[in-house]
């Protein structure tokens, strides 16, 4: 009796030893002990970010946010390598060194000279690029519409914008002869704006006359040497010197010289007017190619170079009476959206 119940004992062992090597998956996935789903996918993303200042923060925000919704949480599923190089051209180098190395799904660059250090190192993991004014001029891609390769992104100017804001200069500032422009000439992105509103301005009889800086200190002494050469101030989206916003916006109150930028952040913080669009929206739109990449197999060289479309005025009337600028109804109708484009 207790030969046959050993006997029995061992064939059912043997049996489930066979059933289970026959029942083993294939593959990197996993089951668990219920036979549940296979591990859940997960992500490497690296974000390179040229400088921190309230535009570009909003950026990489809009893109985490999109990311988030689209199913790629970090701490979750996604691990997030996140670099900023603070202005400094070679801590920007560097980082597009280190990223050329690492093991990423995805690699994000925030602003042009970010996208410039990345794309130049980094030849086959995935690129979108953000806060990128001319990406063709900056040469990150040589076809808008067909990128090819493994970068795209989104552009955050439409020159309409430039012209645009040009044109209510020259509307509703009659006495307005010359714009100061501070600006970095070494950033591809801020030479390119201001060729389009000099083009504006001279339509206008309008001078353009440019204050060079080569780093955010100096701003404000760049500022300075425009004042009683100039009727009012302009800035592009020229990383050093949104950085050093402050410098211009006090300068400009001080001595009653109307500050047009080319964001909304600067705007928000106290600049007048300028055309734009929130730069939230403009990062979220970016993760969601992300998503597009990582998670629906899309492929950057598909992927067209996308601008802003949705432009409006955008007007700070709280800071209107420091600059001695009167708003007027003329003005406000402009505004397409007023209850979130009228800053009061």
């Amino acid at each position: 009796m207790k030969r046959k119940m050993w006997l029995s004992l061992t064939l059912s062992a043997l049996l489930l030893t066979s059933v289970g090597c026959g029942s083993k998956p294939e593959g990197n996935g996993s089951s668990n002990a219920s036979g549940g789903d296979a591990e859940k996918k997960s992500y490497k993303i690296a974000i390179s970010q040229y400088v921190e200042h309230p535009s570009l923060d909003a950026t990489r925000e809009g893109i985490i946010a999109a990311l988030k919704d689209g199913g790629i949480i970090e701490k979750d599923n996604m691990e997030l390598d996140y670099n900023n190089a603070q202005a400094d051209s070679t801590n920007n180098l560097t980082i597009g060194q280190k990223l050329k190395n690492d093991k990423n799904d995805l690699i994000i660059a925030i602003a042009t000279p970010s996208a410039q250090a990345i794309v130049k190192n980094v030849k086959e993991t995935p690129v979108l690029f953000a806060a990128v004014t001319d990406p063709v001029d900056a040469k990150l891609v040589s076809d808008l519409e067909k990128p090819g390769g493994n970068v795209t992104g989104a552009s955050d100017t439409n020159p309409e914008a430039t012209t645009q804001l040009m044109n209510f200069v020259s509307t509703h500032f009659p006495n307005v002869k010359k714009v100061g422009l501070i600006i970095d000439e070494g950033e591809a992105n801020a030479v390119v704006m201001s060729k389009t509103a000099e083009a504006a301005l001279k339509e206008h009889r309008i001078e353009l006359v440019k204050a060079s800086i080569t780093n955010t200190s100096e701003v404000k002494q760049a500022a300075e040497s425009l004042v009683g050469k100039v009727d009012a101030f302009y800035i592009t989206l020229d990383n050093r010197v949104v950085s050093g916003a402050d410098a211009i916006i006090s300068t400009a109150k001080a001595n009653k010289i109307p500050f047009f930028s080319s964001d909304r952040d600067t705007v928000e913080k106290g600049a007048f007017a300028t055309v734009g669009f929130k730069y939230y929206d403009h990062g979220y739109q970016v993760g969601q190619m992300a998503v597009d990449i990582l998670k629906n197999g899309k492929k950057p060289a598909d992927m067209k170079i996308t601008i802003p479309d949705k432009l409006d005025l955008i007007m700070n009337v709280k800071a209107a009476a420091d600059y001695g600028i009167e708003v007027t109804d003329a003005m406000k109708q402009e505004v397409k959206d007023p209850d979130n484009n009228i800053i009061q």
